[in-house]
C-alpha cells in the first residue's frame, strides 16, 4: 500500500464566511485525510495526510464541490513533513501577516432553512433570523475579519446551549455558522404604530400583516436596511405610498411569494426563473402581463416591473401569511442610501410608514437591492448591492500604490484597489444629501479597515461640483483626476480582454467634457490610457444648465431653438437668456437628446426622477413595436418587428474642422413635433434612427481604424430597445459588439472605470 505523505494546501478567494471549513472538515472524512482546516488571514489553511490518491481526490474536490456561496482561487499545494496526525481537526483562527481578505456578500435563505422555518417539530419553526453556514447575512454583519462571532453583530447574542452544540458540532450544518441563533438566544421583532409597541415574533408578525390587508404602509428592517412595503394589489395605498414619499412616478418594486405568484403579474422564462432565485436574489425588471392584476400605478406608463422573490426568513413568513405580492421598495428619503438604525428610521420615515417592523440584530452598513435587466439575451446589472457586492475584480496588472476610486455624483459607488485586486462596494445613492456624504465616508473607511489596505491615493471625476470634492480634500490624499467618458469606456474594456483596440460609444446624461462642455454622446478610439474621441452628436445649449436633467421640455426648447424654430412652451425671458449663453452650457448629450424627444413626444415633460423621459419613451416605442415586450424573448424577435416599426429618418455625418465626426439630430424634429402622429411611432422612429446613427459613425471610424470590436456603455444602454437595435445593425455591419455584464453601464460603474483608466497612465 503506497505510503501516506502531508501536504500544505493554502486556499485564497472568498473562503471565509461561507461555510468552507465544515466544507473541508467533511471532506476530509469522505476521503480518509487526516491533519487540520484553519482560516488565516483571508484564506484557508490545510494540512492533509493520507496517500497521494486520496490526497489528489481531496485537492480536485475542493474546487469542484466547494460551498456554492463561495469563490476559491487556485489550490497553492506544498509537500511538507507529516505530523501522523490521526485524525482531522478545525482549529481556531490565526492573523499572521497582511490579510488576503475576501467579504463575501449577503447571502438568501437557503431551502434547508426555509424548511426548517416551515416544520411545526423543528426548534425553529417560523423564526425570523433563522440561518446556516450556506445562507443569512454576511457584508452586512461582519464588523472585522477573520469572519468569527465576536467580529459580527451577533457578538453580544449568547449562545443557548442547543445552539452552541450544532455551533461546535463539526459535522451539523451550522458548524461556526457565526449568525447561528435561535428563539431562545437570537435577535427578535418589534412592532410599533403610534404608542403601541408589540414585542414577540408571533404577535408581531399577526400585526403586520393585519396592517397590510388594513390598507397600512410599513416600514420593515431586513438584511440591508429597510423597505417601504405595502399591498402591492392596492392602488389606494400603492398612491398613499407615492404621495408620502413623495415619488409621483418612479417604479415600484414588488416582492412575490413564489414563481407561481410571479407568473401571474409579469412574462418569464425558465432562465429568468432561474436567475430570480439565485443566491444573489436580484430585482430582475420584467413585462407586465396586458391581464395583470397589478396596478397601473406600480409602474406607471412603463412597460416593466421590478420583480423580486422573499431572500430572509422575515421576507418569507410575511409573504406567506399575508398571501400575495408586496411592495418593497427602499425604505429611505429619495436618491439617500437606505436606512439601517431603527431610532433613525422611524424618525425619518415616520411621515411615511403607518407602522414599523424593527428587529434588534444590528446592520452593520446599508446595502440595497440589486437590480439587473435582460439586454440582448443576458441579466445586465443596473445597480450593484446585497447578494451582488462587494464585487471583487482582477486588474490586468498591478498598481503602482493603493487607490480609492469615488466613481460619480449619481449612482455612486466606491472602488477600493490595491495590487492586482479590485472590490467595488454596493449602491450608496446621489450625492446631494449630508447623510449620503455620511454614508460615503463611514463605508470609505469601513472598506479600507475590513480589506487592511490604506489607500494612498483617491480617484475622482473632473467634475469639479460633484458631492464628494469635500471629503477628498479633507483626506489630505493626493487625488488623481479622470475623465468621466474615459472611465466609461475602460471600465467596458477590462469585461472583454480579448479586445485589443476599440471604438467604444459612451452615452449617457451628461459628464464634463475635455473642452468644457457637457459630453454624452461620444465615440472613442483605442483602449484604456490612450482613447481618442472621434465622434459625436451636433451640440446644443441647455437653458437652465443642470435644471434640464429634471425638465425634459427645456431640452427640446434647446433643440427647436439650435434649429431656428420656435418652441411656444417656453417662457421667453428663457429664450433670451439661452441667445445670450447665459447658464446655457454647450452638450453632446445621447441622453438629453432622449429628454428633447420625450418632451417633444409628450410623454415626459417634466421628470420627478432621473432618467424618466427616455424610460417613458422607451415605454412608448413598444407600443409601436408589440412584440418587443415580452412575450417574445429578448432577440430576434424584437429585431423582425423593428425592422417592420416604419423608416428610419437619416442623420446627416459630416466631419467639423477638429477631425470629429458629428452626427446632425435636426432631421428629428419635423417627425418628433408632428403631432398628427401617434407618439409611439414617433417614439420607435427615434430610437431605431439613432441606433443607425451610431452604426454610421462606427462605419465611419472603422474605415479610419481598422478597428472591428464596438463596445456600448454608458446610462443611456440601459434601454434595451436602443441597446438591440444597434447590436443587430453593428453585427449586420460586421461588427463584434460587446455590452458589459459583469458592472452597470451606467454611473455605478464609474469607479472601477477610474481604477483602470489610472492603471493606464
Amino acid at each position: 500500500m503506497p505510503k501516506r505523505i502531508a501536504q500544505h494546501i493554502t486556499i485564497s478567494g472568498r473562503v471565509q464566511g461561507v461555510g468552507f471549513r465544515p466544507f473541508v472538515y467533511r471532506l476530509a472524512q469522505q476521503h480518509g485525510i487526516t491533519g487540520w482546516v484553519r482560516n488565516v488571514d483571508g484564506a484557508v489553511e490545510i494540512h492533509a495526510e493520507g496517500r497521494p490518491a486520496q490526497l489528489l481526490r481531496f485537492s480536485d474536490a475542493l474546487l469542484k464541490e466547494a460551498p456554492p456561496l463561495s469563490a476559491p482561487g487556485p489550490l497553492v499545494v506544498t509537500t511538507c513533513a507529516p505530523a501522523h496526525a490521526e485524525a482531522f481537526a478545525i482549529l481556531d483562527s490565526q492573523s499572521i501577516s497582511a490579510a488576503d481578505i475576501h467579504l463575501p456578500a449577503d447571502g438568501f435563505a437557503c431551502a434547508d432553512c426555509l424548511a426548517d422555518l416551515r416544520d411545526p417539530a423543528n426548534r425553529r419553526h417560523r423564526y425570523p433570523f433563522i440561518n446556516c453556514t450556506q445562507c443569512g447575512p454576511r457584508y452586512t454583519l461582519i464588523t472585522a475579519l477573520p469572519y468569527d462571532r465576536p467580529n459580527t453583530a451577533m457578538r453580544d447574542f449568547v449562545l443557548c446551549p442547543d445552539c452552541r452544540q450544532e455551533y461546535e458540532n463539526p459535522l451539523d450544518r451550522r458548524f461556526h455558522a457565526e449568525p447561528i441563533a435561535c428563539p431562545a438566544c437570537g435577535p427578535h421583532l418589534q412592532f410599533v404604530s403610534g404608542k403601541d409597541t408589540h414585542d414577540g415574533d408571533e404577535a408581531v408578525l399577526a400585526a403586520a400583516v393585519a396592517a397590510l390587508r388594513a390598507g397600512k404602509i410599513l416600514a420593515v428592517k431586513g438584511v440591508g436596511g429597510y423597505h417601504l412595503m405595502c399591498d402591492a394589489m392596492n392602488d389606494t395605498v400603492v398612491s398613499t405610498l407615492r404621495a408620502r414619499k413623495p415619488r409621483p412616478a418612479k417604479p415600484l418594486a414588488v416582492m412575490f411569494r413564489d414563481i407561481d405568484g410571479l407568473r401571474a403579474g409579469v412574462h418569464t422564462t425558465p432562465a429568468l426563473e432561474s436567475f430570480l432565485a439565485s443566491p444573489e436574489r436580484p430585482i430582475v425588471l420584467l413585462p407586465k402581463r396586458a391581464d395583470a392584476p397589478l396596478p397601473e400605478s406600480i409602474a406607471p406608463g412603463l412597460a416593466e416591473v421590478g420583480c423580486f422573490l422573499p431572500y430572509s426568513p422575515l421576507h418569507d413568513l410575511l409573504l406567506a401569511d399575508f398571501g400575495g405580492p408586496l411592495v418593497a421598495t427602499s425604505g429611505n428619503l429619495s436618491g439617500e442610501p437606505v436606512l439601517t438604525d431603527n431610532a433613525e428610521a422611524q424618525t425619518r420615515l415616520a411621515h411615511i410608514a403607518d407602522a414599523f417592523v424593527h428587529h434588534d440584530r444590528p446592520i452593520v452598513r446599508p446595502a440595497d437591492d440589486p437590480v439587473v435587466r435582460v439586454i440582448a439575451g443576458a441579466p445586465r446589472p443596473l445597480r450593484l448591492g446585497r447578494g451582488s457586492a462587494p464585487l471583487e475584480l482582477e486588474l490586468p496588472a498591478t498598481l503602482p500604490e493603493p487607490v480609492l476610486a469615488l466613481g460619480s455624483h449619481m449612482k455612486n459607488t466606491l472602488c477600493l484597489a490595491w495590487g492586482t485586486r479590485a472590490v467595488v462596494l454596493p449602491h450608496i445613492g446621489e450625492l446631494d444629501t449630508p447623510r449620503s456624504l455620511d454614508t460615503l465616508a463611514q463605508m470609505a473607511a469601513d472598506l479600507q479597515r475590513l480589506y487592511q489596505v490604506q489607500a494612498s491615493r483617491l480617484l475622482v471625476d473632473r467634475h469639479p461640483g460633484y458631492g464628494y470634492r469635500r471629503f477628498a480634500r479633507d483626506s489630505g490624499l493626493p487625488l488623481t483626476e479622470i475623465w468621466h467618458h474615459r472611465a466609461h469606456a475602460s471600465a467596458l474594456a477590462w469585461e472583454f480582454p480579448a479586445m485589443n483596440e476599440w471604438i467604444v460609444f459612451a452615452w449617457d446624461g451628461v459628464g464634463l467634457g475635455e473642452d468644457g462642455s457637457l459630453w454624452g454622446g461620444e465615440a472613442f478610439t483605442g483602449a484604456p490610457g490612450r482613447w481618442q474621441r472621434g465622434a459625436s452628436f451636433r451640440p446644443f445649449h441647455l437653458p437652465g444648465g443642470d435644471k434640464a436633467g429634471r425638465e425634459p421640455w427645456r431640452a427640446a426648447a434647446a433643440l427647436l431653438w439650435e434649429a431656428g424654430q420656435e418652441a411656444p412652451f417656453a417662457p421667453e425671458p428663457l429664450h433670451q437668456a439661452w441667445s445670450a449663453r447665459l447658464n446655457s452650457p454647450a452638450s453632446s448629450s445621447a441622453g438629453r437628446l432622449f429628454d428633447a424627444a420625450a418632451a417633444l413626444c409628450g410623454v415626459c415633460t417634466h421628470a420627478s426622477f432621473e432618467g424618466e423621459g427616455p424610460m417613458r419613451l422607451e415605454a412608448a416605442a413598444h407600443d409601436a413595436i408589440p412584440l418587443c415586450g415580452a412575450s417574445a424573448p429578448s432577440g430576434s424577435a424584437l429585431f423582425r418587428v423593428a425592422d417592420a416599426a416604419g423608416p428610419t429618418i437619416e442623420l446627416p455625418l459630416e466631419r467639423d474642422p477638429a477631425g470629429l465626426w458629428r452626427s446632425d439630430w435636426a432631421p428629428l424634429l419635423p417627425m418628433l413635433t408632428d403631432t398628427t402622429r401617434p407618439a409611439a411611432g414617433r417614439a420607435a422612429c427615434f430610437h431605431l434612427s439613432l441606433a443607425q446613427a451610431l452604426v454610421d459613425q462606427a462605419q465611419q471610424l472603422r474605415a479610419q481604424t481598422g478597428i472591428r470590436s464596438v463596445g456600448l456603455t454608458g446610462g443611456v444602454f440601459q434601454n434595451r430597445l436602443l441597446a438591440e437595435a444597434a447590436i443587430r445593425l453593428l453585427e449586420a455591419a460586421g461588427f463584434d459588439v460587446c455590452l458589459p455584464r459583469r458592472l452597470p453601464v451606467n454611473d455605478a460603474g464609474l469607479s472601477f472605470g477610474q481604477v483602470i483608466e489610472f492603471l493606464h497612465p
